[in-house]
């Protein structure tokens, strides 16, 4: 199954509740931070709310 590298590169400062619940939930705290999650569709759900404030790789 593929991977997903989600880092935060934006500060949630500013965002709505919401966003700073996803990005708390997908395990990224502060700016630069950097996750590897399994490829689903609900991660996928999680990174497209805060699409702005994230940037995605695939990971093999």
């Amino acid at each position: 199954m593929a991977r997903l590298k989600v880092t935060q590169v934006k500060s949630y400062i500013g965002s709505k509740q919401n966003h700073r619940d996803t990005l708390r939930s997908l395990g990224l705290k502060r700016l630069n931070d950097v996750v590897v999650k399994e490829d689903r569709p609900e991660i996928r759900g999680m990174v497209h709310t805060v699409r702005h404030l994230v940037t995605v790789e695939e990971v093999d």
